[in-house]
């Protein structure tokens, strides 16, 4: 089906056709929009905004169904009421439509979005959920917008420790063996993996720090591993294949799919660093300083004033994270052809990726046409306002966090379900809600602020939580299942009482708010929408019977059409955000 045109889009255009500019339209409280621009018209043709706006009115088509009233107050604004029947008629194409009247773009791109970064032979701790969380909401985004998205997870699998790692493995063969037991799961399965990840990681480190003979065959590994010797890439990927049990095992938690071809950690770019430092310094975008290679900026200066450079091949000949990440940048502009590059990386790497880009710019891998964006998010702190740690200071396992939001889920479920619901679908819920509720106090905070990590509340049914979003849309089918044999169906001659209208006209914004999101890369406005069109929903359902006591049949079936749109607009809008959609809860 064709898109719909919002009914925004649809006034904006017919304003503008007889303004002879841009109206300037937003949502009003004094009517449903009003148009500002006639004021800034007026002025710059020195006329008399409000003899300019009259003009106007009278310009605009009479009896076209689409407006029922439009005024003139202060000095020269237009306040605009939609018909009542024009809303109704919008959502029912909207409804008739599988995407909800939301376009797929005319001429897509092709967007790599870098995100979950979980490190090889190392256990993931909160840090590695922000990334996680928002990436995945990304890609469903622009997925969904029409994007041809390539995921890639840069994993840690690359440098000094791997050296100390092999060559405890090669002298302990038996160390990375696996447990007898058999028939363990997913999780159990990754739980087990990181064990013997932690034992061997503790062992070889143990046995570095005391042993200087030890200490040098270990670094003679690494200079194996980077060569390629062909044992040593052997017990290396040992490691990789270890640690992916245990990464799809927490991700399995997490509800993020994780798939093995998008998973190109820095060693996917180990044979492209000789020539990425090569371009750098033949181009003279690189200069070598005290046998370094680097690259200078003028702006950037350390507190003493002296440029701080971007270091792309260290003294020893060692490459360190810029060298890959240029020649990741190659690679994702060169081989895979997009023209969008975005990292999902916090806060504190914001000056490693100016310097890369900026670098990137200077070699030409990156271009006007080609451009690369970081995507910079906040800490996840703690009630006491400091990052979230345990109580010995160290950062929380991802896991255990997973588990005490399900926990307190399903301790919250249990409590409401008033025995309706078995101990299974108890268990099922606790997951959707506990995860959910993860997922959306991260998702609904703007990226670049930090967040308090509250369980109590994130879990709770009354505040901006996920947990409100999924039991308006638990209501909503309630109310399609006791409905009868009654079926949605569009009345636009029918009036529509406030309720109505104003769940109507936020339903007709689902498509902009994610045209909005795609463009500005900001799962938060998303995630608002979804919460002011559930609550939206809520002053309908206590202000607007649809099943007890059960209005007029044209009625009930207009109010049918408004509950299923709100339904299937709340469930695609948290399925975007990562976020599940329990039918009964």
């Amino acid at each position: 089906m064709a898109s719909v045109n919002s009914l925004s889009a649809t006034i904006q255009q017919r304003v503008a056709d007889a303004l002879g500019a841009d109206p300037l339209l937003r949502r009003s409280d004094r009517a449903d929009f009003q148009a500002n621009g006639v004021l800034g018209l007026g002025k710059r043709n020195k006329a008399n905004p409000r003899e300019l706006a009259a003009e106007v009115v009278a310009a605009l088509p009479a009896d076209d169904g689409l407006i029922a009233d439009i005024e003139v107050s202060g000095p020269g604004f237009l306040n605009i009421t939609v018909a009542d029947s024009a809303i109704t008629r919008t959502l029912a194409a909207r409804a008739a439509d599988d995407r909800l009247g939301v376009p797929a773009k005319a001429d897509p791109g092709i967007t790599v979005i870098d995100y979950a970064q979980p490190n090889v032979a190392k256990e993931m701790h909160v840090g590695h959920l922000r990334s996680s969380v928002i990436g995945d909401a990304l890609v469903k985004i622009l997925e969904f917008e029409g994007e041809t998205v390539i995921r890639r997870h840069h994993i840690g699998d690359w440098g000094t420790q791997f050296g100390m790692l092999i060559q405890y493995l090669v002298e302990h063969p038996h160390e990375l063996d696996h447990d007898s037991a058999g028939g363990a799961g997913d999780e159990e399965a990754g739980e087990a993996s990181m064990s013997r990840l932690n034992r061997l990681y503790k062992d070889s480190r143990a046995l570095f720090d005391a042993d200087d003979d030890f200490k040098t065959r270990s670094r003679n590994r690494v200079v194996d591993l980077q060569a390629g010797e062909p044992e040593t890439l052997a017990m290396w990927q040992r490691f990789v294949d270890e640690s992916k049990i245990y990464f799809n095992s927490v991700y399995d938690k997490l509800d993020i799919a994780i798939r093995d071809e998008d998973v190109v950690g820095e060693s996917g770019y180990n044979d492209m660093l000789v020539e990425t430092c090569t371009l750098l310094e033949k181009s003279g975008v690189a200069v070598r300083s005290n046998g370094a290679l680097c690259v200078f900026f003028d702006d950037i200066k350390g507190k003493d004033g002296e440029p701080v450079p971007l270091i792309v091949q260290k003294a020893d000949g060692g490459f360190g994270y810029a060298a890959t990440d240029l020649s990741a940048i190659r690679n994702r502009t060169a081989d895979l052809r997009a023209n969008t590059l975005l990292y999902v990386v916090d806060f504190r790497q914001a000056l490693h990726f100016k310097m890369v880009f900026e670098t990137a710019k200077r070699a030409g891998w990156l271009t006007d046409e080609v451009k690369a964006l970081h995507i910079p998010f906040g800490a996840l702190l703690g009630k006491d306002g400091k990052p979230y740690k345990t109580r010995s200071g160290e950062s929380f396992r991802l896991v255990d966090l997973l588990d005490e939001a399900v926990e307190r889920a399903g301790a919250v479920i249990e409590d409401k379900s008033g025995g309706l619901l078995t101990p299974e679908e108890i268990a099922d819920r606790a997951k959707e809600v506990g995860i959910g509720a993860i997922k959306y106090a991260d998702l609904s905070t703007s990226l670049g602020r930090d967040y308090v990590f509250d369980l109590d509340r994130m879990v709770s049914l009354n505040g901006d939580t996920s947990v409100y979003l999924q039991y308006a849309y638990a209501r909503t089918q309630s109310i399609l299942r006791k409905s009868g044999d009654a079926k949605p169906v569009a009345h636009p001659e029918l009036p529509l009482a406030p309720a109505e209208r104003a769940l109507g006209l936020l339903l007709d914004e689902f498509a902009e708010t994610l045209a909005s999101v795609s463009e500005t890369y900001e799962p938060h406005k998303l995630a608002s929408y979804l919460y002011a069109l559930a609550s939206t929903f809520t002053t309908f359902y206590d202000q607007c019977p649809v099943v007890k006591p059960e209005p007029a049949p044209d009625v009930k079936e207009n109010r049918l059409l408004l509950c299923d749109l709100t339904a299937r607009t709340l469930r695609q809008g948290m399925a975007l955000l990562g976020i599940r959609t329990p039918e009964r809860l």
